[in-house]
């Protein structure tokens, strides 16, 4: 399964967690919203999440988790193969980038070295 993950330096990590899974939970709403990116199918998209932990599942394409302490908001991405890594990436990297333009948000990707992992992730 492959992994990645990004830790964000940020003065308000809890904002950003929120604002990404409240942003996750509406596309998700009552019409049942599907995130598309590129080919093949596109994914449900449901999100849960208190002020330091968030989850955002993209089914079937796999899921990202949100953390945040007093200075870091780290992302953990797990798919069910690279094109879903991605495709879960490129959509937590455009949200975070448009809401946290002002504080320069920056998002690096480090990949897994698993199976099925992409090096270019």
């Amino acid at each position: 399964m492959p992994t990645a993950e990004a830790q964000i330096e940020t003065e308000r990590p809890s904002r950003y967690l929120v604002q990404l899974c409240q942003h996750a939970a509406a596309m998700g709403g009552a019409h049942g919203h599907r995130a598309h990116r590129g080919d093949g199918p596109p994914a449900r998209v449901q999100a849960e999440w208190s002020g330091t932990l968030g989850v955002i599942r993209f089914d079937p394409w796999g899921q990202c988790t949100v953390e945040a302490t007093a200075t870091t908001l780290t992302l953990r991405i797990q798919a069910a193969g690279k094109n879903e890594l991605r495709k879960i990436r490129d959509v937590i990297t455009s949200d975070l980038t448009r809401f946290g333009r002002r504080d320069q948000l920056s998002v690096i990707w480090q990949h897994s070295e698993g199976p099925g992992a992409d090096p270019a992730v």
